[in-house]
């Protein structure tokens, strides 16, 4: 249930924004000029793709109680993630390139097809990967806390070696991760110290 009421948030406003931000005359460039000189490496679509697997793993590790905490984050980010867009619809400094290798250039094409340059800040990939691992790591033993930290790492810099995002995105999107689950978690404390009658 709480995964349907994410999917209606994402895909509800989404496309939806990305689609009306590629029909306004005028968008933003909200990166640094030394940026465009990053390197494109394709082999990097597979940590970035990773994060679909990242979304299956809270079914496998987590309780009721830390999925319906993970589904209102996500929802909330998403949401505050929308209005971003809306306001200040960006553009990617990057010119997309498609490999020529046959594997990259379907994933690339499909990508590019699926995936408009724009709902570019926060990074609603950095958004759901990092919300996601904040609450695996708070559950899970600390040796895989750090496994799944530098999965996250890896996988927030492929976004921006395979010519996705910018700097300024991913740094929003870890932001805008940590306030929303900073803010629900002080709910989730005090609601916890209501129910057990700790002061």
């Amino acid at each position: 249930m709480w995964g349907t009421l994410v999917g209606i948030a994402f895909f509800g406003l989404y496309p939806l924004l990305n689609w009306y931000a590629s029909e306004r005359q005028h968008t933003f460039g909200l990166y640094l000029p030394f940026e465009l000189q990053i390197p494109f490496v394709a082999s990097f679509i597979w940590p970035y793709f990773s994060m679909y697997l990242v979304l299956l793993i809270p079914v496998f590790v987590l309780n009721t109680t830390a999925l319906k905490r993970l589904a209102i984050e996500l929802i909330i980010a998403t949401i505050i993630a929308a209005f971003i867009f809306l306001l200040i619809p960006c553009h990617l400094g990057f010119t997309r390139t498609i490999p020529e290798q046959p594997l990259y250039h379907l994933l690339y094409s499909q990508l590019f097809n699926l995936d408009h340059p724009y709902n570019l800040v926060p990074s609603l990939h950095v958004v759901y990967s990092a919300t996601i691992v904040f609450i695996i790591t708070a559950n899970t033993k600390k040796y895989l806390s750090y496994l799944f930290y530098l999965w996250l790492i890896g996988l927030t810099s492929s976004t921006i070696l395979v010519h996705q995002h910018h700097l300024l995105d991913v740094i929003t999107g870890f932001s805008l991760s940590l306030l929303v689950h900073m803010i629900i978690g002080r709910y989730y404390e005090k609601d916890y110290c209501r129910s057990t009658g700790v002061n």
